[in-house]
């Protein structure tokens, strides 16, 4: 990534710390050594601050394209239509929405950790097991 290559957007992206570790790396490090660049964030960031808002800001910052938790949980498990799916798939992969990911990695992990339905059972049934033969009827 060159200079000028890196866009507003990206520039936005990372004051909002939503790019990927790599690409903030680089943009870090052309900060450092391009003043041309550094002066474009430091228009953004005053803009920002005097409550210059584009649509574009407006539309990353309310996160308007991003699917709702909901809609994430029914792609990861299958129940869209072909559609929907195909867009959270671009979603993800293509445009790898930092939030998205997060809350996809995080629904991942809990549908694969036990509920606590699940623990309440299994210490129901450790607590029958180990009282059998102690409760007789007498």
């Amino acid at each position: 990534m060159s200079p000028d290559s890196v866009t507003d957007a990206q520039l936005f992206a990372f004051l909002d710390e939503s790019l990927s570790i790599e690409q903030s790396n680089v943009i870090e490090q052309e900060l450092r050594s391009n003043k041309d660049l550094l002066n474009r964030l430091s228009r953004i960031i005053e803009n920002e601050n005097r409550g210059v808002h584009s649509l574009a800001a407006i539309w990353r910052r309310g996160r308007i394209s991003c699917p709702t938790r909901e809609e994430l949980g029914s792609y990861l498990l299958g129940a869209l239509e072909e559609a929907e799916h195909d867009y959270i798939t671009f979603h993800l992969e293509v445009i790898r929405c930092s939030y998205c990911t997060s809350s996809a990695i995080d629904l991942s992990n809990a549908s694969q950790s036990p509920t606590v339905d699940d623990q309440t059972a299994a210490r129901r049934s450790r607590y029958f097991e180990s009282s059998i033969g102690r409760n007789r009827d007498r």
